[in-house]
């Protein structure tokens, strides 16, 4: 199939299909030894959710330390980690600069291998710093959204929200 039929066909499909055909050739690449990772569009989708879920103003790239502010000036590190047959690991990417306290929430969700979304939280500051590790190589903080998290004090559940602002796509 040449490049231009391929693209009438994909034109056609739902935000919830790209996404899932999306997953579908980050594995295949992966079989093939092309690409090592299976995160990526992952980042931008889960800001989006967040965004669309909670109507937070998206930051540009050089906002240092937080992705979106609500209208109250809250700051939201969203992360995201899409947990795959080959790697279920729940870190979140790294977060730089955390004794600057650059956010005031991690927004987190952990998405299926077609991007769907398994679960989803807003972990108070305070809760990722007591949580986080240092990693010196990285100069950065790991963070694992581990089930345990949402029974920790602040932490509130929004799968919900995220699996609406999903399917209102």
């Amino acid at each position: 199939m040449d490049a231009d039929t391929f693209r009438e066909k994909v034109l056609a499909f739902t935000v919830a299909e790209l996404l899932a055909g999306h997953g579908i050739i980050l594995d295949e690449l992966r079989r093939r030894e092309v690409v090592r990772s299976s995160n990526s569009p992952l980042s931008d989708y889960a800001e989006l959710l967040f965004c669309n879920a909670f109507g937070w103003q998206r930051e540009n790239n050089s906002a240092a330390g937080h992705d979106a502010t609500d209208g109250q000036g809250v700051r939201y590190q969203v992360k995201g980690r899409r947990l795959t047959r080959h790697n279920k690991s729940r870190q979140m990417s790294a977060i730089r600069n955390l004794d600057s306290r650059p956010f005031d929430y991690l927004a987190g969700v952990l998405m299926d291998e077609n991007f769907l979304v398994v679960r989803a939280a807003l972990v108070p500051f305070s809760v990722v710093r007591a949580r986080a590790t240092d990693v010196a190589h990285t100069n950065s903080a790991r963070f694992l959204l581990r089930d345990d998290v949402w029974g920790d004090a602040g932490v509130r559940d929004v799968t919900d929200d995220l699996r609406r602002a999903a399917l209102a796509i």
